[in-house]
């Protein structure tokens, strides 16, 4: 059994910056997938970023050049460095933690819910204009 635990969450000006933490407790088989999502009420769950058991990282086109996920396999902590932060970016951000998906003729880590099995409590970021 996995638990995540989220922190670093908090409210910030447009155009600062927020560093999210995940910290990984417990047995990780079939953990080939770290990711970040995020939520607003009343819409659908959206991917943010993946983490690759092989380092390989992807980002959703609305955070590409200002988001970077990462790793401390030592710490077992999953980071989600934010930069130059946007209102659109307000959401609750979730971590998790799947297995790689059968796409496009090969296995990788896919930003759909449906892949993570193992997730966070959440951590809410709110930007301000």
């Amino acid at each position: 059994q996995v638990q995540l635990v989220e922190s670093g969450g908090g409210s910030v000006q447009s155009g600062g910056s927020l560093r999210l933490s995940c910290a990984a407790f417990g047995y990780t088989y079939n953990t080939d997938c770290l990711a970040w999502f995020r939520q607003v009420p009343g819409k659908e769950r959206e991917g943010v970023a993946t983490f690759d058991h092989d380092g390989s990282t992807r980002y959703a086109d609305s955070v590409k050049g200002r988001f970077t996920i990462s790793q401390d396999n030592a710490k077992n902590t999953l980071y989600l460095q934010m930069n130059s932060l946007k209102p659109e970016d307000t959401a609750m951000y979730y971590c998790a933690a799947g297995s790689l998906t059968y796409y496009s003729g090969g296995y990788y880590c896919v930003m759909m819910s449906e892949s993570y099995n193992y997730w966070g409590q959440g951590t809410q970021v709110t930007v301000s204009s």
